[in-house]
């Protein structure tokens, strides 16, 4: 139970007695993200970073734990809008705590992005992940090209994108893309998170700059040129089909143009 809370926008955090922030995205069913979404998750890590938390379990409400941008919904996004969301997310890569996602249902394209912002992923055998962008016609954003290798290796990195393919729990467990598996993935990753707040909480937050510094540092170059490839592709014939195709529930019939 939380012993306090705030809400920022579509996202609700609690802190608890063991100095374990709950952050919650509230767009079920898919929580589909935009920049306000991810503002309200930077702002909540920041609130409980000043109200004494240590860790933070990001979490979301509805089936599935995010799908990234909703492509269904809106035309593709101008650039304007590619450096905002992508500065925000920089921010979360920065952030002063660790944090643990919970990945219920499905974490795809933009959405496998911001779990793998985290420092940790506990996850369901029913899980799925996705670097889905190549299905779709264009290129992977969110900082995955460093992110994603970060945990993953490069070899698995480079079959995950430009195959797209989906896998389960039990494989992402297997290659390092998450770290437990728990029929409960909200009460294993607040099971983490509580384990991390019982370390000194300045060693703890020593230890994730050391090791983090690679992709805090390189973050924002990564996702300028990623930004810049995917507006690139997203001009092409390929990327109107891809999208056409994710909509219809149909392979896509990709012509190289």
């Amino acid at each position: 139970m939380s012993t306090s809370d705030a809400a920022f926008g579509d996202v609700t955090v609690g802190l608890d007695a063991h100095h374990v922030a709950e952050v919650e995205m509230h767009r079920p069913p898919a929580n589909y993200f935009d920049a306000d979404l991810l503002s309200g998750v930077v702002d909540a890590v920041g609130w409980a970073a000043e109200a004494g938390g240590r860790a933070v379990v990001l979490c979301s409400e509805g089936r599935h734990f995010c799908a990234g941008l909703d492509f269904g919904a809106t035309d593709s996004p101008e650039p304007s809008a590619l450096i905002a969301l992508y500065g925000i997310a920089r921010e979360l890569v920065d952030s002063p705590l660790p944090i643990v996602a919970a990945v219920q249902g499905s974490a795809i394209g933009g959405g496998l992005g911001l779990a793998l912002a985290a420092d940790f992923r506990v996850a369901a055998e029913s899980s799925r992940f996705a670097a889905n962008f190549a299905r779709l016609g264009f290129s992977q954003g969110f900082g995955i090209s460093l992110t994603l290798p970060a945990v993953v290796g490069r070899q698995n990195a480079l079959q995950l994108l430009t195959t797209g393919r989906r896998i389960k729990g039990d494989e992402a467990l297997a290659i390092g893309l998450c770290d437990r598996l728990d029929d409960d993935p909200r009460a294993a990753a607040r099971d983490l998170a509580t384990e991390l707040a019982g370390s000194a909480p300045l060693a703890v937050r020593s230890i994730r700059r050391t090791l983090r510094s690679d992709v805090v540092h390189g973050f924002a170059a990564m996702v300028d040129h990623e930004r810049t490839e995917q507006l690139r592709l997203m001009e092409t014939a390929d990327f109107s089909e891809g999208i056409a195709a994710s909509m219809a529930r149909r392979p896509p019939q990709f012509q190289g143009d």
